[in-house]
């Protein structure tokens, strides 16, 4: 069995590594994977995403199914973590709710990745009126507290899944800009750039193979970092009734739908909310391994350059 689990775990790794290979180098994955924070933090949530993959597999009971002659169970053999309000097992729906937590937090960031880092370096890059006048842009998304902007955009819209994911990206893109930004114009007038331009390089190519390894590391950082407020915001959302939905099996509906019942029952409250708590120290222990990694490469860049 402990063969077959870590054969499972190497297969579901493989892919994922590679790629970070592929990103930072051979080396510097082989430092990132012996960091202390990273293996911790990477142990909490592939622990996290192994459970959404394989629960609800391995799980025999339905997470919307109601058995009203077993509500409010405290854990047991049968339970492990007891049951809920309508009788249904709290574990089966916290790995459901893995699934939909851990999915979103995902979707979310690579939109928020993907527009502030295209704003960011196009400002950098181009910089004139166009830097002008998407600086501004940025700095009046930063001018509203995140939360505060995500709840008035989710209260407009129909409350849902696909209102969540829109409500939580369209407001947390400019932080990711600004970094791309600054990363942009710090390496722009580099004498490589410089070069590459006086030999007409087109600018596409100049942003792809130059500015890009230059952005990409503080944006991984600020994204790992970002994952564990996205699961946040996301929960709160649904929290208030503005995201996930009933009977969804979603961690912020989880607390709310147990708040009533903290004294007779207290599982139904604290199991999501520890859950929540582990993911986001996960990734912020993900996030700042990251970055002491990234940080000392680049230092060390750095150094050989000027050598």
């Amino acid at each position: 069995m402990n063969s077959l689990c870590s054969h499972i775990l190497e297969l579901a790794l493989r892919k994922p590594v590679a790629a970070v290979e592929r990103l930072l180098g051979v080396q510097r994955t082989k430092v990132l994977l012996s960091h202390r924070k990273v293996r911790f933090g990477g142990g909490i949530i592939g622990v996290l995403v192994v459970a959404a993959i394989l629960g609800p597999v391995v799980s025999p009971y339905d997470p919307t199914a109601q058995v009203l002659n077993e509500r409010l169970s405290p854990p047991s053999l049968m339970h492990p973590l007891g049951t809920d309000t309508l009788g249904r097992d709290i574990a089966t729906r916290l790995v459901y709710g893995a699934r939909i937590s851990l999915s979103l937090a995902v979707a979310v960031t690579a939109v928020r990745v993907g527009i502030g880092t295209t704003v960011g370096v196009l400002a950098g890059y181009v910089g004139g009126s166009v830097d002008t006048v998407l600086s501004r842009v940025v700095d009046i998304q930063l001018a509203f507290p995140g939360l505060v902007l995500a709840l008035a955009v989710a209260g407009i819209l129909s409350p849902g899944l696909w209102s969540l994911l829109l409500a939580v990206s369209v407001v947390g893109w400019a932080s990711y800009a600004r970094v791309a930004r600054s990363s942009t114009l710090s390496v722009k007038q580099q004498p490589f750039v410089q070069a590459a331009k006086l030999y007409g390089t087109p600018r596409r190519r100049i942003v792809r193979r130059h500015l890009f390894p230059t952005v990409v590391n503080p944006i991984i950082v600020l994204a790992a970092l970002d994952l564990g407020m996205v699961v946040i915001t996301t929960a709160t959302l649904s929290f208030l009734g503005l995201g996930a939905q009933p009977p969804t099996a979603e961690w912020g509906t989880m607390v709310e739908a147990g708040r009533d019942h903290l004294r007779a029952a207290w599982w139904l409250v604290a199991t999501p909310a520890i859950v929540i708590a582990a993911t986001v120290i996960g990734f912020n222990l993900l996030g700042d391994g990251l970055q002491d990694v990234l940080d000392s490469g680049h230092q060390a860049v750095g150094e050989r350059r000027e050598t």
